[in-house]
């Protein structure tokens, strides 16, 4: 498949550090130098969906395709207002569109994953123009009284929309069980069976494992697709890691060995914002120019689980 059209939808409200140390202790001066975060947008009277959706027209608008030409809709998403019904199905419904529709949870690398359930469906025989919306808020899922995590999300939604072509190259998934590195608890309805003491847990995060599965997952996924294709980190174009924190994203064009301007960041302005991350980035490179056609690009991703994702396309 090939990506011909991209949107991206944030928050009005925009969080500076700020303003975190007003009721935090922290400060711009701790926040910056680790993190590389200014500020963050985060949801305050929007909803999700609304976000997601937006996204997603502005994608088909930038693809010049109609919400009824859709074969396929794929959401991914960790959390939101909606146990049931699903993400996808409330985007198809604001956007018109009246195809199959599916949500998937892979955390911050869900749009590797969605790209590959795409091309999936197009090798099958099954689709031919699929729509993928990453819509995330993970500042519903932080205690904004731990300063060593809320700090380092931003809500978001990115959207891209493919069609018929041969423009993915590879495709390369991974993941390594370790569910106590970064995760949330959340407790369900309680039934008269239920024995056990339940709790909820904010998004807890042992920052030092994260960072280190981060930069070896991220540089071995891309590393696995340059071999296999025959390929030098140079033929490159541009590189478009997932924003979570400057010195991830810094590691990892440390030992890829490739300079700075081929690794375009937003996570100044906009933080974490999780599976939405790459697809945000995606649009603003597009709509900016950055991206030339027919050069070749690689995105990468990783997050809780630990699962991590790489693509190397043609744009």
């Amino acid at each position: 498949m090939k990506i011909i059209g991209t949107g991206s939808a944030i928050p009005k409200k925009i969080v500076t550090n700020d303003m975190l140390s007003e009721f935090l202790d922290t400060s711009d001066a701790w926040i910056y130098p680790r993190t590389g975060i200014k500020y963050r947008h985060v949801i305050s009277d929007e909803k999700l969906e609304d976000l997601a959706a937006e996204a997603a027209v502005k994608a088909l608008e930038n693809a010049g395709m109609k919400a009824e030409d859709l074969d396929f809709i794929i959401c991914s998403n960790v959390v939101n207002e909606y146990v049931t019904p699903s993400l996808s199905c409330i985007i198809q419904g604001a956007i018109g569109a009246t195809c199959p529709c599916l949500d998937i949870n892979c955390a911050c690398a869900g749009f590797m994953y969605a790209l590959d359930i795409a091309e999936a469906h197009y090798k099958a025989g099954s689709v031919k123009n699929v729509l993928i919306v990453c819509a995330e808020e993970p500042t519903r899922m932080t205690s904004w009284k731990d300063r060593n995590v809320c700090v380092l999300f931003g809500d978001g939604a990115g959207a891209a929309v493919l069609t018929e072509g041969d423009n993915i190259k590879g495709i390369k998934l991974s993941a390594a069980s370790a569910t106590d590195k970064l995760y949330q608890i959340r407790t369900l309805e309680p039934t008269p069976y239920i024995t056990k003491e339940e709790q909820n847990i904010s998004l807890q995060m042992r920052g030092q494992d994260v960072f280190k599965f981060a930069v070896k997952a991220s540089t071995g996924d891309i590393r696995y697709l340059l071999d296999k294709l025959g390929m030098k980190p140079d033929e490159i174009g541009h590189y478009l890691l997932h924003q979570a924190n400057v010195r991830i994203i810094n590691s990892i064009k440390e030992f890829l060995e490739q300079p700075d301007e081929k690794f375009p960041t937003n996570v100044e302005t906009h933080g974490n914002s999780s599976s939405a991350s790459c697809p945000i980035l995606l649009d603003e490179c597009n709509r900016k120019g950055i991206l030339k056609r027919g050069e070749t690009i690689a995105l990468s991703a990783f997050g809780a689980g630990f699962i991590s994702g790489a693509v190397i396309m043609e744009w």
